[in-house]
Parts: C-alpha cells; structure tokens; sequence
C-alpha cells in the first residue's frame, strides 16, 4: 500500500469551467497519463466541470475529489481557499458562488478600461475569446490575449507587468469574506485548504494572523508543496503548518499546458511528518 506522503496526489487544478485551458475530461485524461494517483478539481468559484470530470475519473480508474477554489478578500489582499470533498449540488454553496462570480464581468470591464488607457484595444473582445465560461473571465484570460497580440512574451511576464497590484491593469474587487468561503465549504461537508500561501504579498506577522484566523474559523490545511512555492517557501509553510497544527496539501495548481509553472502530479512530496490533508478525505485508500 502507498504511504500516504508520497502519494502522487494533485489536489489543485483548473478546466475550462474557470481559466484552465483543458475540458476537465481532457484535464483527467492528462493527470492519469501523469500518473497521478488522486486528482481533486478546483476551478475558480465554480463547480460546473465537476460532474464531467468525476465521469472520466471513473471510467479511468483515477480516485477522484470534488472541489472549488473561493476568491477573498483579506485586509488589502485577494486569497484563495480550496474546498476539498464537497457536495458541488449544495445549496448554499452554488448560491455562494454565484454571488461571487456576479462581480466579475463589471471587473473585466474596468480591467478592459484601464488597457486601453494606455493603448491596448480589444482587450474585453480578447480575453472572451479565451473565456470557456464567460461567466468566469479572469485576469488569465486577459493575460492570454496579452500574449497573443506581442504585448508580453508569456503569462507570467503579463501578470508582473499589467495585471498585479499597482500595475496598469490592475483593478481593485471585493471578493468573499474568510468568514463565508469557509462557511460554504463547511456547509458542503468539505475540508478548507488555504491555497499556495508564497504568493500573497504579506508580511511574517501577517502570514501568522492569516494562519490563526483561518485555523480559528475552522481551516483544516494548507498547500505547503505547489506549483507556485521554490524549495524554501516548502519548507516555511511546512513549518507554519506544524505550529498551527494544520494538514498539508500537495498541488500544481494546473491551468493547462500553456501556462503550466510545473506539469499536473510533479509538485514537491511533502515532508514526511506533515500529515496529508487526503488522510481526510479517502484514508482507507492511502493508509
């Protein structure tokens, strides 16, 4: 039987229902040929992909988890909580979310504004075409249009040079509180993961209150091994997992081939006296 550290799970990743750039079959068809062994999909505030995704798992032989990933808003900061193992049919939590997604087609527009502010047209027109949800547009559909006219190289340099804070195209949205985000997961008999924590631009004090609130309100995990944490940053959030006595996530965070950091099931393992958070979620499987 598999320990359960080093499982090849991938329990973060994105389909065309949010900004991926894959079908969520076509997302699990590419995890199982990666050999990855448990696969959790977590499209941005939406959980229309689940259904899809879950039929290929199935016929595929691939453990599946039903997930989302809830945009917040924190102090100054825009987060990210993944709910792992929910009912993606439960009420609350699909009003929730369409309560989140409202904001998001008046945000595209203002970002749309600011471009062209400084000579980039058809940016809305753009960014929609990349869109496989319209409902869903997000700054990585922008960014990819970004790419397509010569503006930037790849998505990564759009993101530094146009769409994060205090860039020209960034704009300013309130997302979900903490409070609710783990709320609806809850609510949806899911367990609350803080997403890839090195990305937010927040002090060690910050990160320490980030951690306390969100352990407070019931958060049961963190993503210490992700597509978007170097060697070091596995280390630190493997230590903030162990003072705060929470359950460790392993991710790639996927969005497709394109824009991939790292390939869906090669994120880092995960120290081996970290407790997994898929001990909660199929421990008969992985123990």
């Amino acid at each position: 039987m598999t320990a359960p550290n080093v499982l090849n799970a991938d329990l973060h990743c994105h389909s065309t229902a949010s900004d991926g750039t894959l079908s969520p079959a076509e997302l699990v068809r590419r995890a199982h040929g990666a050999g990855v062994e448990l696969l959790a999909l977590t499209d941005h505030d939406e959980v229309s992909g689940i259904a899809e995704a879950r039929a290929e798992a199935e016929r595929l032989g691939l453990p599946f988890v039903a997930g989302v990933e809830i945009s917040v808003s924190w102090l100054d900061q825009t987060l990210h909580v993944v709910g792992l193992g929910i009912d993606p049919e439960n009420p609350a939590l699909l009003e929730g979310l369409r309560q989140v997604r409202e904001g998001r087609d008046g945000r595209a527009a203002l970002i749309a504004a600011e471009l062209e502010r400084i000579g980039i047209r058809g940016a809305l027109e753009g960014a929609l075409r990349y869109a496989g949800n319209p409902s869903l547009i997000s700054r990585a559909h922008f960014a990819r249009y970004l790419v397509e006219v010569g503006v930037a190289r790849n998505v990564h340099d759009v993101f530094n040079n146009y769409l994060a804070r205090g860039k020209p195209g960034y704009v300013e949205h309130v997302w979900a509180t903490l409070e609710d985000a783990l709320g609806w997961i809850h609510g949806a008999g899911g367990i609350a993961v803080l997403a890839h924590p090195g990305r937010y631009r927040i002090s060690n004090s910050e990160m320490d209150r980030l951690f306390e609130r969100f352990r407070e309100l019931g958060g049961a995990g963190v993503e210490v091994a992700c597509g978007a944490h170097d060697a070091g940053q596995v280390l630190a959030f493997a230590r903030l997992a162990r003072k705060f006595g929470l359950l460790a996530s392993r991710a790639s965070d996927y969005h497709g081939p394109e824009d991939c950091v790292i390939e869906l099931g090669k994120a880092p393992l995960l120290p081996p006296d970290l407790t997994p958070v898929w001990t909660r979620l199929m421990p008969v499987s992985v123990c």
